[in-house]
């Protein structure tokens, strides 16, 4: 193509665009592709996962230093960023669950939250959008906010009809939803741990899987990025609330996942231009 391919990474929270298709997108970026993520909320609810982190001064601006965070993984990950500015609903837990907080992203009307979406997209025009499932990669209300509204503004964003205050029409070509966690590629990686230090960090993880949420045969498309694997660690290391650096997510060593499992696994959901199956490109059939 003549000009400049570009992908929109659309996430709920700073911190997801680090766990969840960071490695594609530092290669997509490293690669001359214009990326750019958009996250939904600022993480305003969010936990401080880092025990090293739990103070009161930490979640007393617990928002400007998740923004702060994100400038730092953003430049890591060598992207572009953009806010859409809606409220952290928070993770409800507990049997009954409790309500979620007025005003936030998760009781937003779907048609009403996707229109800065939609003025983005039309803004930056994207080639291929990334966004999570009906699931939202997890059932955390934010997450499944950011599928529903990624779905409307896909549609929409190329139709002069609809929202025609957010600017000239732009039709995105494809539309993927981020698979990071199939039971195969999970499995994959406990052998290779048994094997190599007899112990692996999935035993319990394990034990407690439900087949009927694995998303392994849903994966149309392994984009090869384990060159990028450590920029993937250090950006979200870069989210030091967020995650513990001695913790679950860095216990398989890099070399093994690199030589076990050396893609980001991704599923096609939406295509208006020809591609054959399996895929190892998000623009195969755009470029």
């Amino acid at each position: 193509m003549a000009e400049q391919l570009r992908l929109m990474a659309v996430h709920a929270h700073p911190d997801d665009e680090s766990s969840k298709g960071a490695a594609a997108t530092a290669k997509y970026a490293a690669d001359g592709v214009d990326v750019l993520v958009v996250t939904c909320t600022g993480g305003e609810r969010g936990s401080v996962l880092n025990p090293k982190l739990d103070r009161p001064e930490v979640w007393e601006n617990i928002a400007t230093i998740r923004r702060a965070e994100m400038d730092r993984a953003r430049e890591i990950l060598g992207v572009r960023q953009d806010w859409l500015g809606f409220v952290d609903s928070g993770y409800p837990e507990g049997d009954p669950l409790p309500p979620l907080p007025e005003g936030c992203f998760g009781l937003m009307d779907p048609d009403e939250a996707a229109a800065p979406l939609v003025r983005l997209i039309r803004s930056f025009k994207p080639h291929v959008i990334t966004t999570y499932d009906e699931e939202g990669g997890y059932p955390h209300p934010d997450h499944v906010m950011t599928h529903k509204i990624s779905m409307v503004a896909f549609d929409a964003a190329g139709d002069a009809s609809r929202y025609p205050e957010a600017g000239e029409p732009w039709q995105p070509q494809k539309l993927y939803y981020n698979m990071g966690w199939s039971r195969k590629r999970m499995m994959a990686l406990h052998e290779a741990m048994l094997e190599a230090t007899g112990e692996s960090p999935y035993t319990e993880w394990i034990k407690e899987w439900d087949d009927r949420r694995d998303v392994t045969d849903r994966v149309t498309t392994r984009v090869p990025c384990g060159e990028f694997f450590e920029i993937r660690d250090d950006a979200l290391r870069a989210h030091a609330t967020q995650v513990d650096p001695d913790g679950f997510w860095f216990a398989v060593p890099l070399p093994i996942q690199q030589k076990v499992w050396p893609t980001e696994d991704y599923e096609l959901v939406k295509s208006l231009v020809e591609t054959r199956q399996p895929e190892d490109d998000l623009f195969t059939g755009v470029r």
